[in-house]
């Protein structure tokens, strides 16, 4: 019985290298000399330092061109709150993975909702997608595509 796996997951190695892009143009940039400002990376977490608010932002357009350049979604990032004090700003950056069961529950309700042929199972954090035809399941990937429901997708897994 033909199945796939509907996952929402971020290639590190590509994450680490667009952070790593982004801090060497800050360290190269005019207009950030002198301020000390820096990406880190660390587990799931990108914090950017700075000395002030717009600066902040000037660094995470940087940083959401870079990863899209390396083919990162950048839906997957998840802006904190930025502190703000005399000299310093600090804005924590967070990268989500995995689908939520809120989320995942929505895309079960989207599909059972079409009526089609197929059944869909949470399985942790992700979503097992089985029918008897292919085309119910390509069906269902294009669904799921358009479904905007906040989170970078990818389909994993399909078996005939």
């Amino acid at each position: 019985m033909p199945s796939f796996d509907v996952v929402s997951e971020v290639n590190h190695h590509e994450l680490s290298n667009a952070v790593d892009q982004a801090n060497r143009e800050v360290s190269t940039r005019f207009d950030f000399k002198g301020t000390g400002s820096n990406f880190e990376l660390k587990d799931q977490v990108i914090t950017m330092n700075t000395e002030s608010e717009f600066q902040l932002q000037q660094m995470y357009d940087m940083l959401c061109n870079k990863l899209v350049k390396r083919g990162v979604d950048i839906a997957c990032l998840e802006l904190g709150s930025p502190v703000v004090q005399v000299k310093t700003a600090i804005q924590p950056i967070t990268v989500r993975e995995g689908i939520a069961t809120e989320v995942a529950k929505k895309m079960v309700k989207s599909i059972k909702d079409r009526k089609m042929k197929v059944q869909a199972a949470i399985q942790g954090e992700q979503v097992r997608v089985t029918g008897k035809k292919r085309d119910d399941l390509q069906t269902v990937m294009a669904l799921l595509k358009e479904g905007g429901f906040g989170l970078p997708i990818q389909f994993k897994n399909f078996r005939d």
